[in-house]
């Protein structure tokens, strides 16, 4: 319980401190700069999980394909 205190002590200095540093122009300037890197980052992620979401698609429908074929052109029920 002792750190779950001093953590919420931290994160409410680091709030603090982070709210004073957004009212100068270098803090608006070094937020600006996190906030677009930071959803570029998400957006590569969002990307690259589109993409390999597709690739497991691909390979699932040729593995479906070939059992298709395997079985003569019918499927199971």
């Amino acid at each position: 319980m002792k750190n779950f205190i001093w953590l919420v002590i931290g994160v409410g200095i680091g709030f603090l401190i982070a709210h004073e540093a957004n009212n100068t122009r270098q803090g608006k300037l070094f937020f600006s700069d996190l906030d677009t890197k930071a959803r570029e980052f998400g957006e590569a992620i969002s990307d690259g999980y589109r993409k390999r979401e597709a690739e497991l698609r691909d390979a699932l429908g040729d593995v479906a394909d070939a059992g298709t074929d395997a079985l003569g052109g019918t499927t199971r029920p």
